[in-house]
């Protein structure tokens, strides 16, 4: 059926014809029912004559649309395309024209089952007494829990008000203002894409991590969260060196409970992260500071539709491990630890597009086609994010290092601060700006941009810090070798990530030896979710009965999807386990988040 609409293949809307500029919510949060009901205003430019506007629902109950003045308007509500909702189209009284301001109110409820939302019961939370509802947005959920023109297309405004029961904090991605007994305000004065629309509601607690920033969480997680996060206001200040100034004011950090599906999410001044980024040695941090370089790519500058998802992640990726490097005193230390980094990105590019996609899937490119209604959920991977920060290093080196790279960094978030873009005008841009760059002529971009695979060319990297792993692994593959703990004593968390990586791309290990190594190197006990999650793959993939509790266990109290589907797929492939794998999801769908139980179904094959 090709694309939905003309500017972006994954929404109905039309904002070429009249755009959202602003949006007023009024939102009771009802968790008996578990729906958000309320009214929303929206603030439209009209760009050209008109007589109707089209908007994207999913499962949105809508009871009454009106302008301001309170004329009733006429709406009709289309068939649903699977995943990707209805249209709404609103008829005018008479036809808008250009240069028109239009303000039309839409009173409405969410479903229990809105894809942007997960409605906790009590005992999935710490706590174990009240419930909790958190929200994902992105890419393209907010849909389903405000009509909205729901393409990062358009940025808007908005402001809020939240009634929630009154022992309930109330959270969104935006400036908190009064708190008046079980009614919250908000104000978000930058314009946002509706991605980063975010709520949440629970029983919370907060502790300040610096002068613009709290976390947020649980009673029971907040002094971990506290220690963990505690150098936040440092990160901040290294990316702004680098970026320019944070414009959002406040940053803050809200640790949710553990059905979150992602590591992290950069909703403006409130970050969402996951419970499993509290490994308790701070060695997760470059979560927290990839979240905080999206305060300027994507936030600030922003993919135009999801196709050109890279302009979003490859970018973030790309800035965060130049800032992680910053940190770190000795110049030639911090070259060394940006690059180990690249290249633990660059195994799990190799894994992606190897053994999970294939080399010739077109989700493999950077950027993609999302029409005939490809779902960007279906297009996420690890592609955008690795292939989109290998190819801004490759350019990088190219055209003269950071010193000359990091001055057009800063000149291209200043020229598209608060826009939205696709691939070929970040293309221009970069061609203009490097003009008098001969280099610049041997730039495959057909090869980069649009061509399946492993990127064309892979920088040199220092691999300084993959030495100790790659003598461990020749030590490892001889017979009757003496395994003890003195082989992984120096290794930091990083380097015992890319050893476990490392040995998920070979073959799979006897189970005696295997068992040895839990047992030395301290896998068995470790705490670090990166570390316990490849853990669990090699013992997977090496038939180990005695870990399959491990594996349930694990793949049950959480719901990070980088976790979840890996494990769920490798446990697919043992067919002797396949149906208890099955079994267990299906048992455990009813608790996971839309975007998690949508994934993983395919990856087991339930709806082939």
């Amino acid at each position: 059926m090709g694309a939905l609409s003309p500017l972006d293949p994954s929404s109905f809307s039309r904002p070429e014809l009249a755009i959202i500029r602003h949006v007023s919510l009024l939102l009771n949060v009802d968790f008996e029912s578990k729906v958000l009901n309320g009214v929303a205003v929206l603030n439209f430019d009209v760009l050209e004559d008109v007589g109707e506007l089209a908007l994207d629902i999913s499962n949105l109950s809508i009871e009454s649309v009106e302008l301001e003045n309170g004329t009733k308007l006429n709406f009709d509500v289309g068939d649903t395309v699977p995943n990707f909702g209805s249209k709404l189209t609103i008829t005018l009284p008479k036809q808008a024209l250009v240069g028109e301001k239009l303000k039309v109110r839409i009173k409405y409820a969410t479903s229990p089952t809105a894809s942007a939302l997960q409605w906790l019961d009590p005992n999935q939370t710490s706590g174990k007494k009240h419930p909790y509802l958190f929200s994902q947005c992105q890419p393209i959920h907010a849909r389903s829990i405000i009509p909205c023109q729901d393409s990062p297309a358009v940025k808007f405004t908005y402001d809020a008000e939240v009634t929630a029961p009154e022992e309930f904090t109330v959270l969104m991605s935006a400036l908190r203002g009064d708190v008046r007994s079980n009614k919250t305000s908000f104000r978000q004065p930058i314009p946002i894409p509706s991605y980063l629309l975010a709520i949440a509601v629970g029983v919370l607690e907060q502790r300040s991590l610096g002068p613009r920033s709290l976390v947020w969480s649980e009673k029971e997680e907040i002094e971990r969260s506290a220690w963990e996060f505690a150098e936040t206001e440092k990160y901040l200040q290294a990316a702004e060196n680098l970026c320019g100034p944070y414009v959002w004011t406040q940053y803050d950090l809200l640790v949710l409970p553990p059905s979150f599906p992602y590591g992290g999410m950069e909703n403006p001044c409130l970050t969402f992260v996951t419970p499993t980024l509290l490994a308790g040695d701070r060695s997760q941090a470059d979560v927290i500071v990839h979240e905080i370089m999206h305060s300027w790519t994507g936030n600030l500058v922003t993919n135009k539709n999801f196709e050109h998802f890279w302009l979003n992640e490859g970018f973030t990726v790309f800035l965060e491990r130049k800032v992680a490097a910053s940190l770190i005193s000795d110049p030639a230390e911090a070259k060394k630890s940006r690059d180990f980094h690249s290249l633990l990105g660059l195994q799990e590019l190799s894994e992606a597009v190897h053994q999970e996609l294939g080399v010739e899937n077109q989700l493999t490119r950077l950027v993609v086609d999302l029409k005939n209604c490809v779902h960007p959920d279906d297009a996420f991977s690890t592609v955008p994010y690795e292939k989109g920060s290998l190819f801004l290093r490759y350019l990088e080196d190219l055209l003269g290092g950071p010193g000359v790279f990091d001055d057009f960094m800063r000149s291209y978030l200043n020229q598209f601060k608060q826009k939205s873009l696709d691939t070929d005008q970040f293309k221009a841009y970069l061609l203009n700006y490097f003009k008098d760059n001969e280099q610049l002529k041997s730039v495959d971009w057909n090869a980069w941009l649009y061509t399946s695979g492993m990127p064309p060319v892979i920088p040199q990297y220092d691999t300084s810090m993959t030495k100790s792993v790659t003598s461990l692994l020749e030590k490892i593959s001889q017979s009757n070798v003496n395994i003890s703990s003195a082989d992984v004593r120096a290794f930091t968390p990083h380097q015992l990530i890319h050893f476990l990586q490392e040995l998920l791309e070979r073959q799979p290990l006897p189970l005696d030896t295997l068992r040895l190594l839990g047992r030395e190197y301290g896998l068995e006990t470790n705490t670090n979710s990166e570390i316990v999650y490849r853990w669990l793959r090699l013992c997977i993939r090496s038939r180990d009965h005695e870990k399959l509790s491990n594996a349930f266990d694990f793949v049950n109290h959480q719901g990070r999807m980088k976790y979840v589907r890996p494990i769920y797929r490798d446990l697919y492939a043992w067919e002797e386990v396949r149906d208890r794998a099955i079994d267990n999801f299906l048992k455990n769908e009813q608790y996971m988040m839309h975007v998690s139980a949508y994934t993983l179904r395919k990856d087991l094959h339930l709806d082939d």
